[in-house]
């Protein structure tokens, strides 16, 4: 099995907003009577639901762009159950798609990764593929390790993508500044475990790197949210150096800064983020290929339904990048977005 190594020279997440739920205790270990999953034959069409963050959201969208084009190719259909960011909807969808059997895989997308114990432990009892996507199902946000025994996890760990931030605004210091270093980090949503996790991440390896660090600001996932944390920034902090955000709020940010010794850290893989980073704008940005991640989600979960061995852990930065997402402009020289802003 392997082991999802937390390294400061290791990484957008994307967009994702939630209502926490009531939950059962995450170190979920599955009980016992599960029900085996009978191998279907290479010959059979399955059927697959995504349970993604939201249709609306671009990151999600790239992700199903995966799903579908894999299916497509391999005798399965696809479906894409939208929760538009809300934890609880999400639950009940799939509680709901276990009770009437509805698809043999299921790819789980998480809104809330503790809510979703349950409802993924079910549809794994039932005897249903389940596969979970870039965010972990579980209380451990640090790993990409089941947490639920007899899922299939291809995994972003938000600590790996917090540190992986840090590591990029650290090496872009020198970029803007041959004195001290102030780092900003904009927060995504505050209260959100996921978000959470991240931020504390990122602000424990930009302080042992020795830069002075302000994370008090939220920049949320909008370019909207961005600027006005970026002018709140500026208010209090104009000696700001590198400023880490979300690629949609720094995005927004950008402007701002012009004229200015500053330089940015986007987490995401978007058109206008490859752009930034190859005009010179942003230092870098935490570069998921997350259509492919969709692909990998969708080609593990119809390869274990038909019978084959496939891992339970595979953290998506080493399995689909050589430069484990850190997407500075030599990393990113030749490669294309897979969504848009």
């Amino acid at each position: 099995m392997k082991r999802t190594p937390r390294l400061a020279t290791i990484g957008m997440t994307a967009a994702v907003a939630v209502s926490l739920a009531a939950c059962s205790n995450p170190s979920s270990d599955s009980e016992s009577g599960s029900a085996a999953p009978s191998a279907a034959g290479a010959d059979e069409e399955l059927s697959i639901g995504f349970f993604g963050f939201a249709k609306a959201n671009s990151f999600a969208q790239a992700t199903w762009a995966g799903i579908q084009e894999y299916a497509e190719a391999n005798n399965a259909t696809a479906t894409f159950l939208d929760s538009n960011f809300d934890g609880p909807t999400q639950v009940n969808q799939l509680q709901d798609a276990v009770t009437s059997k509805a698809y043999d895989v299921v790819i789980v997308q998480a809104n809330d990764g503790t809510a979703m114990v349950n409802p993924v432990r079910q549809a794994v009892e039932a005897g249903i593929t389940v596969v979970v996507e870039f965010t972990p199902v579980g209380g451990d946000y640090s790993t990409a390790e089941p947490q639920v025994d007899g899922t299939i996890n291809i995994i972003d760990p938000p600590t790996v993508n917090g540190e992986g931030l840090a590591q990029m605004a650290l090496d872009a210091c020198p970029t803007v500044t041959q004195g001290e270093c102030t780092v900003a980090y904009l927060q995504g949503f505050e209260n959100y475990p996921l978000d959470a996790a991240r931020t504390e991440a990122a602000v424990d390896a930009l302080e042992a790197g020795g830069v002075t660090v302000i994370s008090n600001l939220v920049g949320g996932y909008t370019a909207d949210s961005g600027r006005t944390a970026m002018q709140n920034l500026l208010q209090a902090h104009p000696e700001v150096n590198v400023v880490i955000g979300s690629s949609q709020a720094i995005g927004g940010a950008t402007p701002l800064a012009e004229g200015k010794e500053i330089t940015f850290v986007g987490n995401g893989a978007s058109t206008q983020a490859y752009e930034y980073v190859e005009a010179g704008t942003w230092y870098g940005t935490y570069a998921l290929p997350e259509k492919a991640s969709g692909a990998k989600a969708a080609e593990l979960g119809l390869a274990a339904a038909r019978g084959e061995d496939v891992p339970d852990s595979t953290v998506a930065c080493e399995e689909l990048t050589d430069y484990a997402c850190l997407g500075t402009k030599d990393a990113l020289a030749g490669q294309t977005a897979d969504y848009s802003d």
